[in-house]
Order: structure tokens, then C-alpha cells, then sequence
């Protein structure tokens, strides 16, 4: 009998495990002795808070991001057809999404491997459900452009997706980058747009508003190394 692939969600910043990771989670994880990791060194520490008395060194970690071969993926999943489950960690939240652990999932479906995803933050959903924008009819688009002339063109054309389609924009940057996000949003939506700003979300540093564009060029709120996610809707 094949192990399963567990999808395995994290805290999204310094959070205590059990205000936000089920009992049941934290028992699958102590369970398993396999996991694929984006970076192995985050994971030992979030496997040692999950659980004080299970052995670290007895943990295999396969380290799974942008500079693993693709042709290694497989053999990552090779203990499943001994039996033995394995777990998926991303850096924060739910893995799959804006993480190289999809690449894992895929290739665990064509080898006919039970993927089993378990409840846990998202930062996307819980931004979402909280800024009053339409949930029945949006889109996450990632990581838009770093460079200026193209992210600014970016924003405008979801800008006018959200406006055609009635349908929000999703999307993110990179903690250090968010300031720049920002006056890139700033600059280039109509005043009328609404955006919703999501920080540090589930941490006590929690900031969660939605205002036009014209209310935040009067205040804006310093999202630099703030994990955040942006909304649009026009």
C-alpha cells in the first residue's frame, strides 16, 4: 500500500502553533518522518515547535525550490511506495500556491499518489473574505513584475480586468519590496479603485483595510518587511 502526500500548512509569521494549526495537523505531522521543504533549515525549527520530543534526526528532509532539478522530484517521493507517508512544508501557509511544492503534487497525481491537503492559514483566503471584495469571481496572480514600467503596466491591466470581469486582483511581492508595491498600486489605479491592504495577518501586528485609492494616498501605512497581500478592485 502506497503513503500518502500530506500538504502540510505553517504559521505565517511567529505565531503560536495551536492558535492556528489544528490538533490534527500537529498529530500527522508527528507522525511522519518524511518531508519535502522549500528551505530544510525553517522547517527543523517548525517541525521542533510542533513537537518538543520527536527526534530531529530522525527527520529526512528533501529540500525542494528553484534550485532543485526537476528530475529530483522524483525520488523525493519514492518512500510513498514503500509505505511511508510524506509531508509538504512551505515557508508560510498552505504549500501549492506560489510554491515550488506544486511541482511535488503534480508529479505525486501521475504516479497515482494520494495527496491529502489539511487545514491551515492562507493568507490569500483570509485576506480576501476580509476586504469585502467580490469572493464569488477573483483572481491570484502572484508575483507581479519587479521592474518599474512593467509592474506599473501590470496593475493597470488587472485594473481593467477587475473592472470588465467584476472580478478582484490578488496578488503579492516580497516583504522588503512592499513599499515600492505600494506606490506602484498608487501611481497607476484610478482613484475610485479600492484596495485592500492585508499585513501580518493571524500575527497580534495584524492590519487588515480596504479604502480607494484616493483614501490611501492621504495615509499610507508602512507594509516594509510586512508579509502583505494586495487587493484591486475597480
Amino acid at each position: 500500500m502506497k503513503g500518502k502526500l500530506y500538504l502540510i500548512p505553517t504559521t505565517l509569521g511567529d505565531t503560536g502553533i495551536s492558535e492556528v494549526i489544528p490538533r490534527k495537523v500537529i498529530d500527522i505531522i508527528n507522525d511522519l518522518d518524511y518531508f519535502i521543504v522549500e528551505n530544510i533549515r525553517t522547517a527543523r525549527r517548525y517541525n521542533r515547535k510542533v513537537s518538543e520530543t520527536k527526534n530531529i534526526n530522525d527527520i529526512t528532509f528533501f529540500e525542494l525550490n528553484k534550485h532543485t532539478k526537476p528530475e529530483d522530484v522524483a525520488s523525493f517521493l519514492q518512500p510513498c511506495f514503500s509505505g511511508k507517508s510524506i509531508g509538504i512544508i512551505s515557508e508560510a501557509g498552505n504549500p501549492g500556491i506560489a510554491d515550488p511544492g506544486a511541482l511535488a503534487v503534480n508529479l505525486a497525481h501521475k504516479k497515482n499518489i494520494d495527496v491529502v491537503p489539511l487545514v491551515g492559514p492562507s493568507s490569500i483566503l483570509m485576506a480576501l473574505i476580509s476586504s469585502g471584495m467580490n469572493g464569488q469571481n477573483f483572481a491570484f496572480n502572484g508575483y507581479l513584475p519587479v521592474k518599474d514600467n512593467e509592474r506599473i503596466k501590470k496593475i493597470q491591466y488587472l485594473e481593467r480586468k477587475s473592472k470588465s470581469e467584476n472580478q478582484s486582483q490578488i496578488f503579492m511581492e516580497t516583504p522588503f519590496r512592499n513599499t515600492k508595491m505600494l506606490n506602484a498600486v498608487l501611481q497607476s489605479c484610478k482613484n475610485t479603485t479600492l484596495l485592500c491592504i492585508a499585513a501580518d495577518i493571524s500575527l497580534p501586528t495584524e492590519f487588515i483595510k480596504t479604502k480607494t485609492i484616493a483614501e490611501w494616498k492621504k495615509q499610507k501605512p508602512e507594509l516594509n518587511k510586512r508579509p502583505a497581500i494586495f487587493i484591486i478592485q475597480a
